[in-house]
């Protein structure tokens, strides 16, 4: 080292990563090496070059190889970054190279945890690819319309002021009793819009549930959909045909590109708006409220169904007057998605519900029954979720069997606002469930319902011993 001339180097991050593996602060770390706690301030800001004289000092304080303090790992970072955010899956607006050497020179953990993240997401749709014999569409690799969609609703906090504002508005302008609001709906089409609305049997209208004749001005509502349905489909339609601006309005500027991605969006929000026009944001929070958030007594006051509460729960986050957040999930019984809305951190509603821990598949055993859970993600969030089943129309003999389960749950510092809550010890440890996403993101082990090999990490195997299932010893 004598006569060793060092290059200006610039060690903030490491120093600092020094500084936080002994626990200590600038000021006791400044007190080792014989300075200022200033000027370790300004080295490990990257304002100050390491010098011969500090670099023996550190070597000496800590016990580190003073190699290890100025070797350069920043060029092949830099190249693995730039690399990284050439990828199509990010915005076509990439960072310039003094942003990349900026993010090196300043947070360098976490550009490696970004890194090793997106080595991850490349291993695993390697793996996808390798899952079918003849790999998988390009196309598959995009974001899809429904998760576009999906995102634009958790931007908004799935709550749209100015839907719930006309929708109050349409509703105070003939104030009835819940009984009376199908013909309301249906008078206001007629009178304001010249549209007819009638009943067809099954046969006539074959699989489809409404349908909307523009050209003769008329509705037609399948006989298969009870009356709790018939009337949300036609506060569906008196969005579509009173509301097209502010359904323009609200999708402007979005994610949405396709005509059909953009269509699609303005179902999802005409269904808002007849939610909010059949469940008013102020009665309907004030009743969640006494009624400490019970569904079967809000579809009952509000003569609605119990998916409908469901749905409308999950908006209630009016500045002033916000409900319990909630995430409200729909699956089938091959534990397919078929309705998410999400306003919690609950990512099992984005990555799919494909946890045969979770109580949403075992309500399927008991239809029409509550089924309350506490469950607990792999990352230690913890929620308190209720399953239960729902009947869809039947159209005949072999339509029976369509029955889907519905879930509603929140983060568990909101549980003691549930009458479902109510029962039980949230402080009992062993009522949490430990769920996952799927089996194919989990990372837990041991799980004796394992169904999948994990994408992202590779389980132990022990020849001699057999564990919960195959995939793991």
């Amino acid at each position: 080292m004598p006569g060793m001339r060092v290059r200006k180097t610039l060690v903030g991050p490491r120093l600092r990563q020094l500084r936080r593996e002994h626990r200590q602060t600038q000021a006791e770390m400044a007190e080792a090496l014989g300075v200022s706690t200033a000027y370790v301030n300004l080295l490990e800001n990257n304002q100050r070059s390491l010098s011969v004289t500090m670099l023996m000092s550190l070597s000496d304080a800590y016990g580190v190889d003073w190699r290890d303090l100025i070797k350069d790992e920043g060029s092949t970072m830099l190249a693995d970054l730039r690399n990284t955010v050439q990828d199509p899956i990010f915005d076509a607006t990439t960072p310039d190279l003094q942003e990349l050497r900026a993010a090196i020179d300043h947070a360098p953990k976490l550009v490696e945890s970004f890194l090793h993240l997106y080595r991850s997401h490349r291993n695993a749709l390697d793996n996808m690819m390798r899952l079918g014999s003849e790999g998988m569409p390009a196309d598959l690799l995009k974001s899809t319309p429904e998760r576009i969609i999906h995102d634009f609703f958790r931007d908004h906090s799935n709550h749209f002021p100015a839907l719930e504002a006309a929708a109050e508005r349409l509703r105070d302008a003939t104030p009835c009793e819940v009984d009376d609001v199908y013909m309301v709906l249906k008078g206001r089409l007629m009178r304001v819009h010249g549209i007819e609305v009638r009943t067809a049997s099954v046969e006539d209208m074959g699989q489809a549930l409404r349908i909307y004749d523009e050209t003769v001005s008329t509705v037609h509502l399948s006989e298969a959909l009870d009356h709790q349905n018939r009337v949300f489909q036609l506060a569906h339609v008196l969005c579509l045909v009173e509301l097209p601006s502010v359904l323009q309005d609200l999708t402007a500027g979005s994610a949405l590109r396709s005509e059909t991605a953009v269509a699609r969006c303005h179902v999802e929000l005409a269904n808002y708006f007849a939610a909010a026009f059949l469940m008013p944001y102020a009665p309907f929070f004030e009743t969640a409220e006494e009624t400490r958030y019970d569904v079967d007594r809000l579809a009952a006051a509000f003569g609605v169904s119990f998916e409908q509460v469901c749905h409308r729960l999950t908006t209630l986050q009016r500045e002033g007057a916000r409900g319990v957040p909630f995430f409200f999930l729909r699956v089938d019984k091959a534990g397919n998605v078929t309705k998410r809305f999400n306003s919690t951190s609950f990512n099992i509603a984005d990555y799919g519900g494909a946890c045969p821990v979770w109580n949403i598949h075992t309500s399927f055993r008991t239809p029409g029954v509550i089924v309350p859970q506490f469950v607990e993600l792999p990352d230690g969030e913890r929620f308190f979720t209720i399953s239960r089943t729902t009947e869809r129309p039947v159209f005949s003999r072999d339509t029976q069997d369509r029955r889907l389960a519905l879930s509603l749950g929140c983060e568990l510092k909101h549980a003691h606002r549930l009458a479902y809550a109510a029962p039980f010890n949230i402080r009992d440890e062993e009522m949490f469930a430990p769920i996952g996403i799927n089996c194919h993101l989990c990372p837990r082990k041991n799980c004796s319902q394992r169904a999948h090999q994990p994408l992202m990490m590779e389980l132990p195997i022990d020849t001699n011993r057999r564990g919960n299932t195959r995939y793991e010893s």
